[in-house]
């Protein structure tokens, strides 16, 4: 069988954010939408996990946006299995556009069973395993790491940390009901869409922007890396740390930690590479010296996923 579609559908309007094109949280939708299918095709479909009490997710996500997707846009994905161990599945998926057959993201995850319930690790069956050969597929050069690197995720950070090291609240709230699965845990969607709202507030505070009165210039990502380290529920507290790793003449990156607001431990460790974007023209543009000079004052060492 090899690479196979595993979902097809198009953007719609209310996907979309402030930059006119589809936001970084329906991405990871589409792409957990995608693990499903490819799970059935290995013997792991929604019902048989249903009746197992199992539920089929990622740990890992390591996101690329390749060609920015804007409303009424087809497309459609396609994926297979990279590598199979016996705990996990290195999972690839790409987002094509139906029309120009261009590459518009790429999708690798570390894909886990876990219990329904208590979310604790599962081995997969030897069944699933053996068949998850007849989908084996190779990560191409345009899905590989670029800005980021594949390392191992560094120790999980306390919120203590976080604060030590003046990284930025940028976020706070609680995970509302149609954030949660149907076991009331937080969707891989709602980590990514924490961020994405955080980012006006985090611009707010290392730049002075804001980005309701600036309608010619924003922003867009290039690339994420998630490292899933809880399972939030219905009703949980979060808050989000943020700092600046790294700034080059053209792009910046960020790391951002989510922590339960009531432990202070860390939920989620993630890094994005981000440009600055000219809006009229779709393009991305250089950073301005200025601005790259203050930026550059606002880098954190020791930050990482």
């Amino acid at each position: 069988m090899s690479i196979q579609e595993i979902y097809r559908s198009s953007v719609q309007t209310w996907e979309s954010d402030q930059m006119g094109h589809m936001n970084v949280q329906f991405y990871l939708d589409k792409a957990q939408a995608g693990l499903a299918t490819l799970g059935h095709y290995i013997g792991l479909g929604p019902r048989f996990l249903k009746e197992k009490g199992w539920v089929l997710t990622a740990r890992d996500h390591h996101v690329r946006f390749l060609r920015e997707q804007r409303p009424g846009a087809p497309f459609f994905i396609q994926g297979g299995i990279a590598e199979v161990h016996d705990d996990h599945l290195v999972v690839y998926e790409e987002m094509i556009n139906t029309v120009s057959g261009d590459v518009a993201a790429t999708f690798r995850a570390e894909a886990v069973l876990v219990e329904d319930k208590s979310r604790a690790p599962l081995p997969f069956p030897k069944e699933a395993l053996q068949k998850a050969e007849s989908v084996k597929t190779d990560i191409p050069a345009h899905g590989a790491f670029r800005g980021l690197e594949m390392t191992a995720p560094r120790p999980a950070p306390s919120l203590q940390d976080a604060e030590a090291m003046g990284m930025v609240r940028t976020y706070m709230g609680e995970v509302m009901p149609d954030w949660c699965d149907a076991h009331g845990y937080m969707t891989k969607r709602h980590f990514m869409g924490v961020v994405s709202d955080s980012i006006p507030n985090l611009l707010a505070a290392t730049r002075g922007d804001d980005r309701s009165a600036n309608s010619k210039t924003g922003g867009a990502a290039l690339e994420y890396r998630f490292i899933y380290r809880g399972a939030p529920k219905e009703g949980d507290l979060l808050t989000l740390r943020s700092g600046l790793k790294t700034v080059t003449d053209k792009t910046y990156t960020w790391c951002h930690w989510l922590f339960d607001t009531e432990t202070g431990n860390a939920i989620a460790t993630a890094e994005a590479v981000a440009i600055a974007l000219d809006l009229e023209a779709r393009k991305a543009i250089p950073i301005p010296g200025e601005m790259k000079a203050h930026l550059e004052s606002l880098v954190i060492g020791g930050l990482g996923v």
